[in-house]
């Protein structure tokens, strides 16, 4: 500003007509918005003190206002004790208080501060619900969610335009599912608005199928999307793998416009990434008018997951040379990438540059990718270290990072003592005993492979079953690990067998050393074997589209060697590129060969 406060108001008269005492002068109003801290303002408080005009509702209004807009500590202390000495507030004054509450770190005042503004006979609006809603979504807390939604439904605002996004966003946050879709279902004529919240809880709820549904629904019923409704249907096509959706949402993403927002172009970018169609994010990425920290960051996490180390390493250098700062998910791509591609050593020195240079505090999962990066390489002992020696405490997926890499390298001992300290914090996962179970089966000690099965029976640890997604013809289909195992009777089964009979004369032999059961021949393994929902999922691909298509599959958990082996001999026999998908990372099978160089 040309001039600060205090010389603003010492340029305003130092007495005021009694007569307009009672209204503020336009030059103070409009000096609240020009304000940068929270001083200044009490600057100008201090003068409507001093013209007696602070107690009335449009100074007040605009001082509360001024200090939840941008919520701080100081800031939202101060405008409790402007709240506290108003005589009888409005429940505008409160509702401003409650949205500032609900934006800040500290929601449980807005629910303390609504107790207070009750006993005081005021009587609550649909924008009161909106702020309360929103703080207990973010305290996780369901049943006081619950009975405020009592409330509105008895004041007759429960259905109310504004309140229903809110309502449905709290019920998802506190992971009830089930109640934000019936509030959302007892809606007449949904907004956009209802639409987005429903569709975003969808998604964030694991359930990118209900949420494309959704988005469908929202077209056939007229309603125009906005750019928030197109980053949640790209982030379902990017869970799902569902590539053709996801190109046909970008078409309409240019038609209509929404490729002008930074964020929806980025969604684009990690859809397309996610799908596998890592040309396209690229294009995606070269054709962005502007680029911030989060676009760079995907474009640096789709290299990595791809398995390109180099080009997300380069990737990091072009960002900062175009001064763009990165942040902590542009390092976890990196961290990703050195894991991925046996790069220990510039591993360390990004993890230390990131703190020491950048000032970023490692998270939980850049952690983790360095444990990962030191177990893949065999530095077991290493990582134990690196573990221990932490400054926050470990989590149970830390030490499971090493377990798999343990696995991984066959030591049995290092897992014995690894699976000790996650028992220790948490004894419920059903793959942790499968993982050593396993480990020792390949060692032929089954009376420690017993032991752990009996332990995971009576514990009730379940293990996630493997399911594999294949998109074709915008329909997603899921397959699950031993499906037809009991029965071959239909198409899909048959022609597996009959798939499996010619990778066979290619040199494929089935690893049975991988069905850890010491009681079964050797046919039956192979059954076991056969029936994995990556092989089911490919087998349909290969059944259901042209001939040189890509088969692209996503698998929820990591892809087994026999499968990872099966897949190189169908590239090659049928001149298909497979795109396959796991929990870490993706595959390119081509010609025999798979892009992993079977490092993963």
């Amino acid at each position: 500003m040309a001039m600060s406060i205090l010389q603003c108001i010492s340029h305003s008269p130092t007495e005021v007509n009694i007569e307009v005492a009672l209204q503020p002068s336009p030059s103070i109003l409009s000096l609240m918005p020009k304000c940068t801290s929270l001083r200044e303002l009490k600057q100008i408080q201090a003068y409507t003190i001093k013209t007696h005009l602070h107690n009335t509702h449009t100074v007040l209004t605009k001082l509360i206002n001024f200090c939840t807009s941008n919520p701080t500590t100081a800031s939202m202390d101060h405008a409790h004790q402007i709240f506290d000495q108003i005589p009888h507030p409005d429940i505008i004054l409160f509702n401003t208080m409650a949205r500032g509450y609900a934006r800040f770190d500290d929601p449980l005042r807005a629910i303390l501060l609504f107790c207070q503004v009750l006993f005081s006979g005021l009587l609550p609006d649909d924008y009161t619900f909106s702020s309360l809603f929103k703080a207990c979504a973010r305290l996780k807390a369901l049943q006081e969610g619950k009975q405020l939604h009592c409330l509105a439904f008895k004041l007759g605002v429960s259905g109310n335009m504004y309140v229903c996004p809110t309502l449905i966003n709290m019920y998802t946050a506190c992971n009830d599912m089930d109640a934000a879709r019936r509030v959302f279902d007892k809606i007449d004529e949904p907004c956009v608005v209802a639409y987005n919240a429903i569709i975003t809880s969808c998604a964030r709820s694991s359930q990118p199928n209900e949420a494309l549904a959704l988005f469908r629904e929202l077209q056939e019923s007229g309603l125009k999307p906005t750019d928030v409704t197109m980053l949640v249907a790209l982030s379902s096509c990017a869970l799902l793998g569902a590539l053709d959706l996801g190109k046909w949402i970008h078409e309409y993403v240019k038609k209509n416009g929404f490729d002008q927002y930074v964020k929806v172009n980025t969604a684009l970018i990690d859809m397309y990434a996610k799908c596998g169609s890592l040309e396209d994010a690229v294009s995606v990425f070269r054709e962005m008018p502007r680029r911030d920290t989060q676009a760079w960051s995907a474009m640096i996490v789709g290299y990595a997951t791809h398995g390109h180390g180099s080009q997300a390493l380069s990737m990091l250098e072009e960002m900062k040379k175009a001064k763009v700062q990165p942040d902590e998910i542009s390092f976890l791509g990196i961290l990703y990438a050195c894991s991925h591609n046996g790069l220990v050593e510039e591993g360390y020195d990004h993890f230390y540059s990131m703190i020491h240079e950048y000032g970023i505090v490692p998270s939980i999962k850049h952690y983790g990718c360095m444990v990962d990066l030191l177990g893949r390489a065999g530095r077991l002992e290493e990582a134990y270290k690196f573990i221990d020696e932490l400054p926050i405490k470990p989590t149970p997926i830390l030490w499971r990072t090493l377990l798999s890499s343990c696995s991984s390298h066959g030591n049995v001992e290092m897992a014995k003592q690894v699976i000790e300290r996650i028992f220790e914090l948490d004894d419920s996962h059903g793959g942790d005993y499968v993982i050593l179970s396993n480990l020792c089966a390949r060692n032929g000690r089954w009376d420690d492979v017993n032991y752990l099965r009996k332990t995971m029976a009576d514990k009730g640890a379940m293990k996630v079953p493997g399911c594999s997604s294949i998109e074709v013809n915008n329909v997603v289909h899921e397959f699950f690990a031993g499906d037809g195992v009991r029965s071959t009777s239909t198409v899909l089964h048959r022609a597996l067998d009959e798939l499996v009979k010619e990778l066979k004369l290619a040199g494929y032999v089935p690893d049975t050393s991988l069905v850890f059961y010491a009681d079964i021949e050797d046919e039956e393994k192979e059954i076991v074997l056969r029936y994995h929902s990556e092989k089911l999922a490919i087998t349909y691909g290969l059944l259901n589209t042209p001939p040189g298509t890509t088969i692209r599959v996503v698998k929820n958990l990591r892809v087994c060697v026999d499968c990872h082996n099966a897949a190189k001999f169908i590239s090659l026999i049928f001149g298909r590129q497979i795109i396959l998908r796991d929990v870490q990372r993706f595959h390119h099978f081509k010609d025999g060969k798979c892009s992993c160089g079977d490092y993963w």
